[in-house]
Order: C-alpha cells, then sequence, then structure tokens
C-alpha cells in the first residue's frame, strides 16, 4: 500500500497500531489521515485491540488540529469498500475539520455523499 512508504518525518504522532499524517489532498485546512501500522484493509478489518485504541487517535488527531486551526466541527470519516469510496486498501481515518461557511449549508453532513439525502 502507498501508506507502507510514508516517510518517518511525515507521521505527526505515532501510537502502538497507528500514525497519523496530514491528508495529501486535504478537503478543509487541518484535514488529518490515522493509518493502522499493519495493513487492514478497512475498519472491519482492524482487530478488537485496534479497534479499542482507534477512539483515543480520534482525540489525539482532535489535539494536533486545534493547535494551529480552530474549526467549528469536525467530520470522521472511514470509507469502507470500493462501493463506499474507499480507493486505498490500508485501513485509513479521515478527521476533517469543518468551518463556517465551507458550505452553502452543512445539514445531514456526511448523509450528502449520496446526492439528496443531506435532507429529511
Amino acid at each position: 500500500s502507498i501508506f507502507s512508504s510514508i516517510g518517518e518525518n511525515k507521521k505527526l504522532y505515532i501510537s502502538k497500531h497507528f500514525f497519523i499524517i496530514k491528508d495529501e489532498f486535504p478537503v478543509s485546512d487541518g484535514h488529518l489521515l490515522i493509518i493502522s501500522k499493519e495493513l487492514r484493509v478497512d475498519y472491519f478489518d482492524l482487530n478488537a485491540d485496534e479497534k479499542a485504541e482507534l477512539p483515543k487517535l480520534i482525540d489525539v488527531a482532535k489535539e494536533l488540529i486545534e493547535k494551529e486551526f480552530h474549526p467549528e466541527g469536525y467530520n470522521i470519516g472511514i470509507n469502507c469498500g470500493k462501493q463506499a469510496g474507499q480507493t486505498v486498501m490500508h485501513f485509513h481515518c479521515h478527521l476533517i475539520p469543518r468551518y463556517k461557511g465551507d458550505v452553502d449549508d452543512p445539514t445531514g453532513g456526511v448523509r450528502n455523499i449520496i446526492p439528496g439525502k443531506g435532507k429529511y
């Protein structure tokens, strides 16, 4: 996987099972990725220890973002499978900072990945 060749100098934080980097193609300022050290295809491929550690890494990533940026919200995203939009088949979790005005109407949040489903 392309994530296996990421240099140590790009890793903002390293834990037992994961590391955190800046997204190379950020959706917003501060967008970070939490990536499994071991090759795991997606969230459902993580073992119990990795799943238990992941929420702690999401909190660490939030702290890293807030050292430089001041978002008003966040989206936490994990794509599982090609039909869900996963393009790199190595587990990674997006922590995407959200800012007032970054979209006209944020109602529905992640439901907007399918057009027309954000408002209900």
